[in-house]
């Protein structure tokens, strides 16, 4: 029982902590409401969970064996994160004129963000190191693993989109919004800047 409550903190301190998927869904959350994050929100946790479970079928092994291959994932999520950061930057504040012809982030760009993101493989490779790896039988360890990945990654991002639809009320005035949106595309960006400055 010890182990699966380890696994709980350390999966939640790695959802709910800050980094580029969040900072995209409280964007969203802020820009679209809650419900129209959803999708971003559950494409970023199905992601996630995917990535775990390929960590722990193997691919932990080769990354440990071509390191190389961690490290050059950084630059395709660099550049998909700093389009994301750019999307959000100069997102226009929803009106009921233009509610419809806007697009919050897609189920799709949920899985891209998160499968793209390095920090999500380095925390799948810590996680399974720690709690599988060590474990018997394994298989059993990884499907529990990605169990509780799934439901406290949903939970862990899902409260960064809820943040986000929560000071939507602050942002009604326009002038609020458009820094808001600025402030949130600075912040990706900058995550980007940092993650390539820490190899």
């Amino acid at each position: 029982m010890t182990v699966f409550i380890s696994m709980f903190i350390f999966a939640l301190i790695g959802a709910i902590s800050p980094g580029p998927v969040n900072i995209i869904a409280t964007g969203a959350g802020a820009n679209f409401g809650f419900l129209r994050t959803v999708p971003h929100v559950l494409g970023a946790t199905l992601a996630y969970t995917l990535i775990v479970f390929m960590t722990g079928i193997g691919l932990n092994e080769v990354l440990e064996a071509y390191p190389r291959l961690a490290t050059n994932l950084q630059y395709p999520g660099g550049v998909f994160l700093l389009y994301m950061s750019y999307k959000i930057a100069t997102s226009k504040p929803l009106t009921d004129d233009n509610w419809a012809e806007n697009n919050p982030p897609s189920l799709l760009q949920g899985v891209l963000s998160q499968g793209l993101n390095p920090k999500a493989w380095l925390v799948s490779m810590s996680g399974v190191s720690l709690f599988v790896v060590t474990n018997s039988p394994a298989t059993l360890y990884l499907l529990i693993f990605c169990l509780i990945s799934f439901v406290v990654c949903f939970i862990g991002i899902g409260t960064w989109a809820a943040f986000g639809h929560l000071i939507r009320n602050v942002l009604a005035k326009e002038s609020h919004h458009v820094l808001f949106n600025v402030l949130m595309g600075l912040l990706l960006s900058t995550t980007v800047i940092i993650m390539f400055m820490n190899p």
